[in-house]
């Protein structure tokens, strides 16, 4: 990648704590609205049919933000595109604490999703240029911040439940960050990176790279292994006698470590070779919770959680190392291909669920024991994710070796 203009270590470090808060935003976003989606139930007469309509947004507004920000990269530019999110994320916000019901629920979290996917859409591109060097360590780093952000969306919508503080209350704490990443914008121009992969055609012509597409097909198996399990991993624990938000601040608090020292793993393994280890340990962890029981259930969430630790940053990371052409609107298709296998999967993950707790209570199962046979059985068919990506990975790294080693010979 060659940058005709030196950037500043200065103007670098603050796009890179710019693009953090904005993600911290982004993940506070999923962490409070899932606090308060009961909530708004119960205020607006709302069926569970609505809710889950509501939710859905989010993840409508990711994707088509995503393909949008990405298109349109190289002629606006990522300070746009991050403007463009911090008045997503202000709009989306104020509309839901005035919302009157579902319409304008529904309006307010597609703003809010919308704005998500443009921060992905904006920061992880001029990251991936900020540190051509040490781009998927760099990534890592910034991903950071979705299970840090989580973990404080969800201690604040603890601690203002404890103090009877409404849902309005709650949103509105989110206006903050988002406030803090607008006004450290203003006066603040953006590094601007010319590059060689500026130009979209270019780009459009690169996702037929036959690497782009295999990374792809990876990055909607890896999406579906990092999300899919999460409310079933809940489950199961909480069955087990353990306690949800220590689950989630065990789970997140392992992500946001393992992210933040990736550095040094990264280049000791190789992207390919950290994706590889992670689907290992992904696999060996669900497999763990169908075997485990008791508070032994937590060593298999440890485990879990390191697997998925680095799969979402490291797939953006592989793409703008090994698919370096495909430039900001392939890293952002990659995201956005994540977030869309979600969305496919989500309601047939439900069916699994659905069919295996029909069959367990038909076997007289009830309480936390339907619980633990519906979760164990939906873990079993999502292992199968993480077990193919085993095998997919194990190619990938076999084939960039190979390459890397005639590129160092030659």
């Amino acid at each position: 990648m060659n940058a005709t203009t030196a950037i500043s270590d200065e103007d670098a470090k603050r796009v890179f704590k710019i693009s953090c808060i904005a993600l911290i935003v982004t993940a506070m976003t999923f962490a409070i609205r899932a606090g308060i989606l009961g909530e708004l139930g119960e205020q607006y007469g709302l069926s569970g049919k609505e809710l889950g309509w509501i939710a859905s947004m989010a993840f409508l507004g990711f994707p088509l933000a995503m393909i949008f920000g990405g298109a349109l990269y190289n002629a606006i530019g990522a300070k746009l595109i991050v403007w463009l999110a911090f008045i997503g994320h202000a709009l989306g916000l104020i509309l839901t604490i005035v919302a009157d019901g579902f319409w304008g629920l529904m309006i307010s979290t597609f703003l809010v999703g919308f704005a998500n996917g443009l921060v992905e859409a904006g920061c992880n591109p001029i990251i991936a240029q900020l540190y051509p060097n040490n781009k998927t360590a760099m990534l890592n780093k910034f991903h950071v911040w979705f299970p840090g952000g989580i973990v404080i969306g969800s201690l604040v919508s603890a601690g203002m439940n404890s103090l009877g503080l409404g849902w309005e209350a709650q949103v509105a704490t989110m206006l903050v960050p988002t406030a803090i990443y607008g006004i450290m914008m203003l006066g603040f121009k953006f590094p601007e990176l010319k590059t060689e992969d500026d130009s979209t055609s270019g780009n459009l012509k690169a996702l037929l790279n036959p690497i782009y597409i295999f990374l792809a097909v990876c990055m909607t198996m890896t999406a579906v292994s990092e999300f899919g399990p999460g409310q079933w991993i809940n489950k199961i624990l909480e069955a087990s006698g353990a306690t949800p938000m220590l689950i989630l601040a065990l789970i997140t608090g392992i992500m946001a470590l393992g992210r933040f020292y990736a550095g040094p793993l990264v280049h000791k393994l190789s992207p390919p070779g950290v994706l590889l280890a992670s689907a290992v340990l992904a696999s060996i962890g669900l497999f763990l919770m169908t075997q485990l029981q008791g508070t032994a259930v937590y060593f298999a969430a440890v485990v879990f959680a390191l697997g998925i630790t680095y799969f979402w940053p490291t797939m953006i990371g592989c793409t703008s190392e090994y698919a370096p052409k495909t430039g900001a609107l392939g890293m952002s298709l990659m995201g956005g291909a994540g977030m869309f296998a979600m969305g496919i999967w989500n309601p047939i993950i439900g069916g699994w669920i659905d069919s295996a707790t029909a069959e367990a209570a038909a076997k007289g199962l009830t309480g936390n024991d339907l619980a633990l046979a519906s979760g164990h059985a939906a873990l079993n068919n999502l292992i199968l994710f993480p077990l193919v990506l085993i095998v997919l990975f194990a190619g990938f790294y076999w084939i960039m070796r190979k390459v890397n080693s005639k590129s160092t010979t030659h």
